[in-house]
């Protein structure tokens, strides 16, 4: 297989298949045995790179990833004498037996579990995130920086201690029931939420969209619907959202693969299938309550822009709305950056400057590029031409992904 693809495929199937196994091993060899765990799934994929470098891929990679580091970690802990004979047999067989049976139903099952016991109540909110989003979605330590806007020697230490304490605290892998269930759902939502995000909009490296973590986080949202516990407006909503926002993969990148921003995609290819469904999620979600959820505000912000007819139709006023309400409930810098772009699309240009200034006054975006971007876009309309070019170089300069930086680079030969 062609290097290039090889390593694509690789990517793939590391983030579909990272959390899958780990949860899986974890499920079935104990929390106690989670580092060995960790190193026996990097080993796999390191294996696979190499030998799928000559042989073709298995028809079954997800079996052959599985069976490969579990014989692996069984070699570990025989080693370290960590299993005794009995066990190694009755783990030997339990595997073998459960490759026979369905995959897909364990994966399932141990994914639950991991998931509630990383967000397991005796954790810190970091600790359940940090834990989550590296043991389920696979995150590198530079990925997850960015989604929690910190430095990246500072989550490995974090990660290394909630490890630690996950040892500690989580003896095994459960699903709690009814009230323990409902009482961890909130972060869970809130994991599954950030899987998507750094997915829909990846910040680092070749890729603006990473349709593999997108599509693993709506695959765990649906697999939590499954439980009557579960079922709560703000994972209808959030289930909606992502739809919403899945709808308009095909249209977010063009035939040479370049970013396409929303006010030039195709609107013929947005999924009106993804489209109705996610209708059908934010209608369950419920709209009669006076608090609603952050995923209910961004799923009807996300609705609007899904069913405009074009860009110019855009219900701007009611975006701008629900920005205004999130804000109200949670102030975050960067939501108050992202509303700018509906701000001037309701008041105009002018007064988009000034209220981004204003903004800014009460943030540090000094080293966000989406700041610097917007900022750019507002002089290019008010034809301040002379700082167009500067601000947007700058933007250029701060962005840290590829597909988003050249897109800002052809803005430059306008």
């Amino acid at each position: 297989m062609h290097g290039n693809n090889l390593t694509n495929t690789l990517d793939h199937l590391f983030r579909n298949e990272y959390g899958k196994v780990v949860a899986v091993l974890t499920n079935k060899f104990g929390i106690s045995h989670l580092e060995q765990i960790e190193d026996a799934a990097q080993d796999t994929f390191l294996k696979a790179m190499q030998v799928w470098a000559y042989k073709s891929i298995p028809d079954n990679p997800t079996a052959w990833l599985y069976r490969v580091a579990s014989n692996s970690l069984i070699d570990v802990l025989r080693r370290d004498k960590k299993i005794d004979f009995l066990e190694d047999r009755l783990v030997v067989e339990t595997t073998t037996s459960e490759s026979k049976l369905s995959l897909g139903d364990t994966i399932s099952d141990s994914q639950l579990k991991m998931i509630f016991a990383c967000c397991h109540p005796s954790l810190s909110q970091e600790y359940q995130i940090i834990l989550s989003l590296k043991l389920i979605g696979g995150f590198s330590n530079k990925e997850l920086a960015e989604a929690l806007l910190k430095k990246e020697d500072t989550v490995a230490k974090s990660f290394t201690r909630a490890k630690k304490k996950f040892r500690e605290e989580v003896q095994f892998l459960q699903i709690p029931v009814q009230m323990g269930l409902q009482s961890r759902l909130f972060r869970v939502l809130q994991v599954v939420y950030l899987l998507f995000s750094e997915g829909y909009s990846a910040t680092t490296g070749s890729q603006v969209l990473k349709r593999d973590i997108c599509y693993e986080a709506l695959r765990l949202a649906l697999l939590l619907k499954e439980n009557k516990y579960c079922r709560h407006p703000n994972l209808e909503a959030l289930i909606a959202l992502m739809c919403f926002h899945a709808s308009r993969f095909d249209a977010r990148l063009d035939e040479k693969g370049d970013l396409v921003t929303l006010e030039h995609q195709d609107r013929s290819k947005y999924n009106g299938e993804l489209i109705e469904i996610g209708i059908h999620h934010l209608e369950n979600a419920g709209t009669s309550d006076k608090n609603p959820s952050t995923y209910h505000l961004e799923a009807a912000r996300s609705y609007y822009h899904c069913s405009a007819e074009t860009f110019q139709k855009t219900d701007w006023k009611s975006i701008l709305y629900l920005y205004d309400v999130q804000l109200r409930m949670q102030y975050t810098p960067m939501l108050a950056l992202n509303r700018i772009v509906p701000f001037a699309k309701v008041h105009g240009a002018d007064k988009g400057v000034t209220e981004l200034r204003r903004t800014a006054d009460k943030n540090d975006f000094s080293s966000t590029a989406l700041y610097f971007a917007i900022k750019a876009e507002l002089m290019f309309e008010t034809n301040d031409l002379e700082n167009y070019t500067p601000t947007l170089e700058k933007a250029i300069d701060l962005s840290e992904n590829e597909l988003m930086k050249e897109h800002l680079r052809k803005k430059l030969k306008k």
